[in-house]
């Protein structure tokens, strides 16, 4: 079996980096994002990149870092919130970003891990979201009433970045509770994918049952410091 662990995330990210590249990344908001690994990317300075990824988190921490050094050329997104420093490029042109409802930027990405190439969805019809994409009528209403979708790309990125629980040195991963979210799907449409996760186990340890991305997919693991940050604290009154 080929050594997938990697003891930090400079040497899992050697000889992957270029300019240019389309990076595929777990996590939403603060919850499961692959943290050190965005920062040995902010290290090495890679620049150009185009981002698919729910959104940018914060600003100052996981991929807001590289977008405080305008290392990102391009976000695939669905939320803009949270992180100035994006919605001020955003809005003053520094940065190209391509919208996509939450569902339709999963499914992209799961289509691309499937190798579909294309899919079609009733969501964003209607709006900008549907400008210059292929529409095609199905019957898919009430009794066989034909309704409009637009076509849909599968993403297919140079590289996945995701965070788990714990892996396995296989590749395993198990994530946790809704640090699951976009991970499963990012994990699959990378032609490489490298995972950090909170503890690696050896082989047989993890339930079969209970893994969420078979090693397959996996090809570098790493076992990271995690900071954990609340995104939004909220407190009741005193």
């Amino acid at each position: 079996m080929a050594n997938k662990v990697y003891g930090s995330a400079a040497e899992a990210l050697e000889g992957v980096l270029f300019d240019g590249m389309f990076i595929a990344s777990g996590g939403f908001g603060l919850c499961g994002i692959p943290e050190n690994l965005v920062a040995g990317i902010a290290a090495v300075g890679t620049k150009d990149i185009t981002i698919a990824s729910n959104n940018a988190g914060v600003d100052g921490f996981g991929l807001g870092v590289l977008l405080e050094n305008r290392q990102v050329k391009k976000m695939i997104s669905s939320y803009v919130g949270e992180n100035a420093e994006f919605m001020r490029q955003y809005l003053s042109g520094e940065l190209e970003l391509e919208f996509n409802p939450q569902g339709t930027l999963a499914e992209r990405m799961r289509a691309g891990g499937a190798g579909i190439p294309g899919f079609y969805t009733k969501t964003g019809v209607g709006t900008v979201i549907a400008e210059g994409k292929d529409h095609k009528d199905f019957p898919t209403g009430p009794d066989g009433a034909m309704e409009t979708y637009i076509m849909e790309n599968g993403i297919f990125a140079d590289l996945s970045i995701v965070k788990a629980w714990k892996g396995d040195t296989a590749g395993n991963l198990i994530y946790r509770k809704t640090a699951r979210n976009f991970n499963p799907n990012a994990a699959t449409c990378g032609k490489i994918c490298i995972a950090e996760v909170e503890e690696i186990v050896p082989v047989g340890s993890l339930d079969p049952d209970l893994i969420h991305t078979p090693g397959i997919y996996v090809n570098r693991i790493i076992q990271g410091e995690h900071e954990k940050r609340i995104e939004q604290r909220t407190v009741r009154a005193a």
